[in-house]
């Protein structure tokens, strides 16, 4: 009996992003679990110190849906770290504003975020660190930066920005 020969003839593009994008969300979550954030609280926090958004601008900065958000930022609010506010350009609007204790611990997730990604990329030879991330920006800035349209849309991992 013959041994089945397999049809693939080139690397597994979508398996090696995708598994090595599992595992460095996996190291990321353990990473930032130590001071008690989440990808998604940390994401929030940075990106709400950089200028006044509201809830919704930074949902889809993180590409969090509504529900996601809300759970966010109740639980950064519990924490202390962030608070609902009125905007200052549009009274009607709310801003997620991050509390001085919020700026610390967004400062300190920050170079924890920084570690995780400078350990992963520090794996690889020196010549090849630039080569992957260059080769990655240009991916997602180019040819892969929209979704297909689809009946049936591939099934989307969130993640931190």
């Amino acid at each position: 009996m013959a041994a089945a020969q397999s049809a693939q003839t080139t690397p597994d593009l979508s398996y090696l992003l995708d598994h090595t994008s599992h595992v460095l969300r996996t190291r990321m979550s353990a990473a930032l679990a130590e001071i008690g954030l989440t990808a998604r609280m940390h994401c929030v926090l940075v990106h709400a110190i950089e200028e006044e958004r509201t809830q919704a601008q930074l949902a889809e900065i993180g590409d969090m849906d509504k529900t996601t958000m809300v759970v966010t930022v109740d639980a950064l609010e519990k924490a202390g770290l962030a608070e609902r506010r009125p905007s200052s350009q549009d009274r009607r609007a709310r801003i997620i504003a991050v509390t001085e204790e919020g700026a610390k611990v967004a400062v300190q997730s920050q170079k924890i975020v920084d570690g995780v990604h400078h350990d992963a990329v520090a794996s690889l030879p020196k010549a090849d660190q630039k080569a992957l991330l260059h080769a990655l920006n240009l991916l997602a800035t180019g040819h892969l930066a929209t979704p297909a349209e689809s009946p049936r849309p591939a099934r989307r991992a969130r993640q931190g920005k």
